[in-house]
Order: C-alpha cells, then structure tokens, then sequence
C-alpha cells in the first residue's frame, strides 16, 4: 500500500542499501591451542582442558590477546590452559553482518565437509555472536543490555563429528531452552 511505497521512496532517497556481510580471512602462525577429548566435557589433568577453559581461551583468540603470560603486558596476563599444543598454521574467518539462521546452518555443514578431507585439524569452531545491543534475546525475553550484552552461542565441531556448544546471555536474560 501507501506506506511500502513511502518507505521505498524514503529508503532510494537516502541511498539505503541492504549491507552485503563483510568478510575477513586471517592466519594465526604458531598458536597455542587447548588440547581438547570430545566426549571429556570438564576435562582431565595432564589430558584435555574442559569446556569453560576452551571458551575463555577462544574469546582471547578472537580478540588478539596475546596468550604468554608477559608481566610486562597491561593488557593481559592470560595463557592458554594446559595441556595445549602449538598449531603450526590455524585459519580465523570472520563474518560481520546480519546473518539468517539458514545461512549459519549452511555454514556449519560447510565446516563439517571439512573433516571428510585429508586434513589434520582435530576440531573446528563457530561462533555466532548477536549486537551487544540488540533488541531480542532467546525466547519472547527483550535483550537485556546492562553491562556487557553478553548474545553468543559457539560450536565445537570434532574430526568424530560429535560437538558441544556453548551459549552466553546477560544476567538479566532468558536461557534458551
């Protein structure tokens, strides 16, 4: 009607345009990875490090902090949990934009052919993350920002296809179900 017509022309005026995702490729040399066992979720001493120290060390990784436990660093102190193991190459693909669930399923099976190749990768991740201020949450709950606005899930995806996944709202929020 009268109101698609005045929005389209509000919309060529402006030059508003639907933002095509922005795509980044980055290769991490010589990083230090958690050593993970799919079905060891809390993981053993001198074995495999648990899901908690995975997330952590992973939201280090995504903002390039660095992981050697520097004094002199006023960033951070931080260090990969032990036992962990130096990756030669590991690849980091960032996707920035409004993404539809189809899109992120396409993705994830997209990342599982990746094991049907002869490669030496043990385990893969995604991690979708939602706008610190976004309007919705899981459920019918409104997002509540407050502090960090916390809107993530991740998925660990091992060579055996098993996977675990993680998910993190603010305080104030409603879990997924």
């Amino acid at each position: 009607g009268a109101e698609g017509s005045t929005l389209m022309s509000y919309f060529s005026k402006h030059q508003i345009q639907a933002l095509k995702p922005k795509i980044t490729f980055s290769t991490l040399r010589d990083l230090q990875c958690p050593v993970l066992q799919s079905n060891d979720l809390q993981g053993k001493p001198e074995e495999s490090c648990s899901t908690e120290e995975l997330f952590e060390w992973l939201g280090a990784v995504l903002n390039q902090v660095s992981l050697d436990n520097k004094s002199s660093s006023f960033l951070s102190t931080y260090c990969c949990p032990e036992p962990n193991t130096v990756v030669e190459k590991a690849f980091l693909c960032t996707i920035t934009g409004f993404i539809i669930p189809e899109k992120i399923i396409q993705l994830l099976e997209q990342l599982c052919c990746y094991f049907s190749e002869p490669k030496l990768a043990y385990w893969l991740t995604l991690t979708v993350h939602g706008f610190a201020d976004s309007p919705v949450s899981w459920r019918e709950s409104e997002h509540g920002f407050h502090k960090g606005g916390e809107n993530l899930y991740n998925f660990v995806i091992f060579r055996n296809l098993d996977y675990w996944l993680h998910m993190a709202v603010g305080a104030h929020d409603d879990c997924p179900p």
